[in-house]
């Protein structure tokens, strides 16, 4: 790769987007029991059949945003070589004692904690099987408090400590990483290496793991408890743009820019075989709902609205909370 010339990076993860299995069950867990605020009820604008469920802190702030393609019919997924095969959470210090009595009591079974990157972290599975874990760091972020959680703003999720990825190489992708994204290398553990940007603070962080002895993903959906993509922030569409023109100098095959109503993506597979997405940090959640009401309707992007009957008829009903912030 020629990556000499100076290029605009990311900025941290924006989103990341998994496969759940039954909606209801996904509206659940996470609202009363992590206590995250649903944001966005749309739908997928390539499949309009099912969902797309956001859920972030009190106003979506970027980088606290963690979405749902509900597919009920699909098996649990399998983790391979080249997908990210979990996604950890931020939380204050202090909070895991919290955390560990609260997921007990909501009977999900979470594993033994553990020390990563000197960071004490909770490792649990969602109820369809992705892999999620609690990440005590006292890290300034960006996050406004749910008003209405069932969980204590003190102990509320702070949104995206990091992804973690299994590949088949390093070298690959750790050049893209650093010499294309802007990402740093700052630190191996436990045969994990850690990437970050900017201030490699949390909600900045990529960690990777060689898993040569797995197979490696197919680039299809995969099933429930699969990661779809992760997004990562960009501040406009014009920076959006020169790092996607980057991207393709180097070899890889960006998409064109996609306007998702809520922000503006750009879609590229990372060496390894790992959906990216590039994303604008505007216009926002409230482009079309007040921070009031986020979350309380379904919300259809405007090229979408003249099929409003049909894509309602075809979707499953949804109970929902029906607070605000």
């Amino acid at each position: 790769m020629n990556t000499a010339e100076p290029r605009p990076t990311v900025h941290g993860l924006h989103h990341v987007t998994a496969i759940a299995g039954d909606p209801q069950e996904n509206v659940d867990f996470y609202t009363r029991v992590l206590g995250m605020r649903l944001v966005k009820k749309s739908v997928n604008q390539d499949a309009p059949d099912t969902y797309h469920l956001f859920y972030a802190d009190g106003v979506g702030s970027p980088g606290t945003d963690l979405t749902f393609f509900p597919w009920p019919d699909l098996p649990k997924a399998r983790p391979r070589a080249g997908q990210i095969v979990e996604v950890p959470f931020a939380v204050p210090q202090g909070s895991l004692a919290y955390w560990q009595e609260r997921l007990t009591e909501n009977d999900v079974t979470i594993q033994d904690e553990e020390m990563r990157f000197g960071e004490r972290t909770l490792p649990f599975e969602d109820p369809h099987g992705l892999r999620l874990a609690l990440v005590e760091t006292d890290d300034d972020r960006e996050f406004e408090p749910w008003t209405h959680s069932p969980v204590p703003a003190e102990h509320q999720v702070r949104g995206m400590h990091a992804v973690r990825l299994w590949e088949h190489e390093l070298g690959p992708t750790e050049t893209l990483l650093t010499e294309v994204m802007g990402f740093e290398k700052i630190g191996e553990d436990d045969d994990w290496h850690r990437y970050g940007v900017e201030d490699s603070g949390s909600g900045t962080l990529a960690e990777v793991k060689v898993v040569d002895q797995h197979p490696r993903t197919s680039n299809r959906v995969g099933g429930t408890g699969a990661v779809h993509h992760a997004a990562w922030r960009m501040r406009d569409s014009e920076e959006e743009l020169e790092l996607r023109d980057f991207i393709g100098r180097v070899g890889l095959q960006p998409s064109p820019q996609i306007d998702r109503h809520w922000f503006k993506s750009v879609y590229f597979r990372e060496p390894g075989g790992v959906l990216f997405e590039l994303a604008t940090d505007g216009p926002g959640f409230t482009v079309d709902e007040d921070r009031e009401n986020l979350g309380t309707s379904l919300v259809l992007p405007p090229s979408m609205e003249d099929q409003r009957e049909e894509i309602e008829a075809n979707l499953p009903p949804l109970d929902t909370p029906q607070l605000q912030a």
